[in-house]
């Protein structure tokens, strides 16, 4: 095997590969990157047994051939070297590296070890612009449980139905939802599916910014495809609970903030609330504003006053301050609005724009 490629091409493809290595296993052939030359193609292949990702790059092919080198030892020494072409020469299991004075010789693992990349046949698929995608993503991910036992619940929601394109996250303490509007025109009928939070999160962080990603799913498999790479996973089987029926019609207090005050406020008395210590947030309808408290018997306590538009009853209710923090995370919109319908129900975050956003979280109890 001999091939010519160029730095910058060969490093995006290598750091694409590198999100599909097994980050720890017993068999090292998982950590590596299979490399196989083709006209006018080079193939990267790399796989966790859970994921797999295939990228294509346009390489110059001398002699075609395949082998296996070790994953983040290739990336380090492709990082490593000057902004040139390179020239990969394989001699029996050793693949010589050159690139103007740099020279490696690299031990490599044989193709034939390598599992094959998983054939597909995709039954529905929707296209969607990914930076957006990967928006909404990033506003909801927070939200999937991290409970392996309770996998349904590892997931996103993604539907798009008439146009709009809609992500839900659920972990039962907490509910995401975050929804947009996207020319679906080519999509025949309503696209369902259930997108492990991780998958979906890596899978369009490498899709790019100005990139379309095409989603799919086989009967076992969830497919993204962009540029000259598939990345597949295994699909997650079951039904997403029934979210709708958790969020309430009417409230009894409704308030608008300044997203920057509120965030910044909350940061700041965070501070004095432990893991298990919960932010108060104190409605005061008559004077206009939401005042934040946290209070430990050891270190004592905080609070912040904060103007808001309130129409209806005062209020104090209390939520688990990290919670809170990670739904808020992320100001893309200049006012947010808090919906209440007593201190025992659900506290529901809402803001407004490109992407609508709605954020459930319930409360703690107040002694």
């Amino acid at each position: 095997m001999k091939f010519t490629v160029s730095k910058d091409t060969l490093l995006i493809a290598v750091n694409t590969a590198l999100k599909g290595i097994a980050a720890s296993s017993r068999l090292p052939i998982l950590s590596g990157i299979l490399l196989s030359a083709k006209e006018p193609y080079l193939t990267l292949q790399s796989t966790d047994l859970e994921i797999s990702i295939q990228d294509k790059i346009q390489a110059l092919i001398e002699e075609e051939g395949a082998c296996v080198v070790p994953g983040k030892v290739f990336a380090q020494i492709i990082k490593s070297l000057p902004d040139a072409n390179i020239t990969f020469t394989l001699e029996d299991t050793v693949l010589l590296i050159d690139c103007e004075r740099a020279h490696f010789k690299l031990n490599t693992m044989s193709a034939d070890d390598f599992e094959e990349f998983p054939s597909y046949e995709i039954n529905t698929s929707v296209q969607l612009p990914s930076q957006l995608l990967l928006d909404m993503v990033s506003k909801v991910k927070k939200a999937a449980s991290t409970d392996k036992n309770r996998a349904i619940l590892n997931g996103i929601l993604l539907t798009v139905e008439n146009n709009t394109v809609r992500l839900v996250a659920t972990d039962s303490y907490r509910l995401a939802i975050a929804d947009t509007n996207v020319e679906t025109s080519s999509l025949e009928s309503n696209f369902e599916l259930i997108i492990p939070s991780n998958v979906f999160y890596d899978a369009l962080s490498l899709a790019g910014e100005k990139e379309d990603v095409l989603i799919g799913e086989t009967s076992n498999q969830i497919v993204f495809t962009f540029k000259n790479t598939v990345y597949i996973a295994r699909k997650i089987e079951g039904n997403f609970p029934n979210y709708k029926q958790l969020i309430p019609e009417e409230s009894a207090t409704k308030l608008s903030v300044s997203n920057n005050d509120l965030v910044d406020a909350l940061h700041r008395v965070s501070v004095m609330a432990g893991q298990a210590t919960p932010v108060k947030f104190s409605i005061d309808a008559q004077n206009q504003t939401l005042t934040l408290y946290a209070q430990t018997p050891d270190q004592g306590g905080a609070k912040e006053s904060i103007p808001a538009e309130i129409e209806g009853e005062n209020m104090d209710i209390a939520f688990n301050y990290s919670y809170v923090q990670d739904g808020l995370s992320y100001k893309d919109s200049e006012s947010l609005d808090l919906e209440l319908q007593s201190s025992l129900r659900p506290g529901i975050f809402k803001s407004y724009g490109a992407i609508n956003y709605l954020y459930l979280v319930m409360p703690v109890r107040i002694n």
